[in-house]
């Protein structure tokens, strides 16, 4: 049985649980819609003109983010773990901003830069940034010395060493934390439209529909929606990263998990 069709009968099991609960009273179906309700409203928003904006401007400030953390997180990892002193220099001031929860930076983003989409994209790439960056530094600490000194034997200076030995080493394991990454940066992105009180988005949506009672089959379309963007997104990455390092240890352990 090949792993598309395991997915689908534990979803379908799933679904089909949901509806038994619902249909036998178990719950109220005014707190928690079937699942028949919720693709049916699904099925509506898609023909929706301002549902789609809302999606459309999650899913772009969703990926300006990662591109923006992808761009800093990267030749930032290179730096640090390639620079011991730098690297220690710096420890303190990352490990004393990597835990703080991104929601906790919302009052201080409104009242510097106020809830519009660059609240959310800065939150987002401030918590997408970590997983790629120490990624790429651990990556580092367990490349081979012998790789590193047989380049230096050949006459490579350090910018050669890191792009020609480094670079592919840490590559799929960069790989890894970018799809990490961008779990959580919609994550982050959905909860500040949330919070932030965002104009547009599928997390303002949501918290709009939620304000008004009777419309809680909305909210987990709305919900779907995000958690079908999260799935294509990580599937398009995972299949993406299969195919570019078919080499490396690290993808082949996935293939055979």
């Amino acid at each position: 049985m090949s792993r598309s069709v395991r997915n689908l009968i534990g979803l379908a099991g799933f679904f089909l649980i949901w509806e038994g609960v619902v249909r036998l009273g178990l719950v109220e179906r005014a707190f928690l819609p079937t699942p028949t309700d919720v693709v049916r409203e699904l099925g509506q928003l898609v023909g929706d003109e301002s549902f789609i904006r809302d999606v459309i401007a999650t899913v772009l400030a969703w990926l300006l983010a990662v591109l923006v953390s992808v761009a800093v997180a990267v030749p930032a990892g290179l730096l640090l773990g390639s620079l011991p002193w730098l690297r220690t220099g710096t420890r303190v001031l990352i490990e004393f901003l990597r835990p703080i929860p991104p929601v906790a930076l919302i009052p201080l983003i409104i009242m510097t830069i106020g809830s519009g989409p660059e609240a959310k994209i800065s939150l987002a790439f401030y918590a997408s940034v970590w997983p790629i960056l120490f990624n790429i530094v651990y990556a580092l600490d367990e490349i081979d010395p012998l790789l590193l000194d047989t380049s230096r034997s050949f006459g490579n200076g350090r910018v050669r060493t890191l792009a020609t030995v480094a670079l592919p080493h840490v590559a799929p394991f960069a790989f890894t934390g970018l799809r990490l990454s961008a779990a959580i940066a919609l994550i982050v992105t959905v909860s500040t439209e949330y919070l932030a009180g965002s104009a547009v988005g599928v997390g303002a949506y949501i918290i709009d529909v939620a304000n008004n009672a009777g419309q809680m089959e909305k909210v987990l379309a709305g919900t779907v929606v995000i958690g079908l963007i999260g799935y294509l997104a990580n599937e398009g990455l995972e299949r993406l990263e299969k195919r570019l390092f078919r080499w490396s240890d690290t993808t082949r352990v996935e293939a055979l998990t």
